[in-house]
């Protein structure tokens, strides 16, 4: 499993194109062999963090060069983000509890 973690803050003028882009990256993102999941978070200072799953390295390197992809990451680049980090990670361990299981 690949984990990456995107970490990023918006610019708050762009709001309403980014979203609409946002929600097409996340139908396309679906569509990609080898996406497990993805969720995004936003923490009361404007710091969103979005987690996804795929299940290879070279899954998440398809999706990471997918051309509409490449497209919006160019858009956010440009329009979207005052600033982001990415980091990819290689899950060594997992573990999951549901008390309702």
């Amino acid at each position: 499993m690949i984990l990456t973690v995107f970490r990023s803050r918006l610019k708050p003028e762009n709001a309403e194109t980014y979203q609409r882009v946002a929600a097409k990256m996340s139908e396309l993102a679906q569509s990609m062999p080898g996406y497990v999941s993805h969720k995004t978070f936003t923490a009361d200072d404007g710091e969103r963090v979005t987690i996804v799953e795929f299940e290879s390295e070279a899954a998440q390197r398809a999706w990471a060069q997918q051309p509409e992809h490449l497209g919006a990451q160019r858009l956010g680049r440009r329009d979207f983000y005052s600033e982001f980090r990415i980091q990819v990670c290689d899950v060594l361990r997992s573990t999951y509890f549901s008390a309702g299981a």
